[in-house]
């Protein structure tokens, strides 16, 4: 399928890489568990979640093998089936293999990219410019969605660099991570990309900017996907109050893993991803893949009760909707 910006409409759900009970030991090989993956993307499609992307940061894009990448890439390719978009993930730490990557992952059925740059070193505006328009020229008519995730590409993307990636036609969103620059950055691209805030975000940003804020992204959807597709049917059907109502609720669930220090929970994010969802219990996730693999204790507890939090919420709302 061809996806265009205006088709960026609701819940891009990110899922994690399901793992064999030894994934945590550098021994292991093949450590995708390909039938849980199958049984998550199922549930979360089912649910209505509009799109679905892989190989994020708690997708563990940076700790699996090559071959892992591609089996987690097919699997979700063939178990979606074309029942919704996939955009999957293909960072790497060079732009020779991304572009390599993509192109296997298009091939493997993905009908979309999520790509972050290369994270050794910082990139300045003209170095991530180059990057996209380098990847678009490699793939041309591939839909790209941005990562912008300052903690791990070691800096924002400004505004200056968006409105030139805004010019490439291929790339029709991007991942934000909200905060004060969330409204300055989508109005910087105007109706170009898809500026996505986090899905607690999402009604803020929609309510001062509807026709701009048509989608979020969530890495919440493995946890509980019926209240989030329940916020997408209300934000864009504009009902605010409905839609205030459910954000509300996912602030409480989420406040545990957070803490009250962003940059604390950035550093151990994977290992605490695995705490959520083990919490949740909609999914039998596995342990993290090294070096990811431990978080103090607290942290941790922080995101289990989150993921307990899910739970209840996804209760409420797979049984009410």
């Amino acid at each position: 399928m061809q996806i265009t910006r205006s088709d960026i409409r609701g819940v891009i759900g990110i899922v994690p890489t399901p793992a064999t009970a030894d994934a945590d030991d550098w021994r292991a090989t093949d450590t995708v568990d390909t039938a849980e993956t199958a049984r998550m993307v199922d549930k979360v499609v089912q649910a209505g979640i509009e799109f679905v992307m892989t190989a994020g940061t708690f997708g563990e894009c940076a700790s699996l093998t090559h071959a892992e990448w591609h089996t987690l890439t097919a699997c979700v390719a063939e178990t979606i089936g074309g029942r919704v978009p996939y955009f999957a993930g293909v960072t790497t730490l060079n732009t020779r293999d991304t572009i390599a990557r993509a192109r296997q992952a298009v091939a493997a059925g993905a009908d979309g990219l999520f790509i972050g740059r290369p994270m050794w070193l910082p990139l300045d505006d003209v170095a991530i410019v180059r990057f996209y328009r380098d990847i678009t020229e490699a793939l041309p008519a591939t839909p790209i969605v941005v990562y912008d995730n300052p903690a791990a590409f070691k800096g924002k993307i400004s505004v200056e660099a968006y409105q030139a990636l805004a010019d490439l036609p291929e790339i029709v969103a991007t991942k934000h991570a909200s905060g004060a620059a969330l409204d300055r950055d989508m109005r910087s691209v105007g109706d170009r990309i898809a500026v996505l805030p986090l899905d607690s975000d999402w009604c803020r940003a929609a309510q001062l900017q509807p026709d701009r804020a048509t989608a979020c992204w969530s890495g919440n959807v493995a946890c509980a996907p019926s209240p989030l597709a329940a916020l997408s049917r209300a934000v864009l059907a504009r009902d605010w109050p409905r839609a205030e109502e459910i954000s509300k609720r996912i602030d409480w669930v989420l406040a545990p893993q957070f803490g009250e220090d962003m940059a604390r929970f950035m550093d151990y994010s994977i290992a605490i991803g695995r705490g959520r969802f083990r919490g949740a219990g909609l999914i039998q996730c596995g342990p993290a893949r090294p070096p990811y693999t431990d978080a103090p204790a607290e942290l941790i507890a922080g995101g289990v009760e989150t993921g307990t939090r899910w739970a209840a919420l996804e209760q409420e709302f797979s049984t009410g909707r």
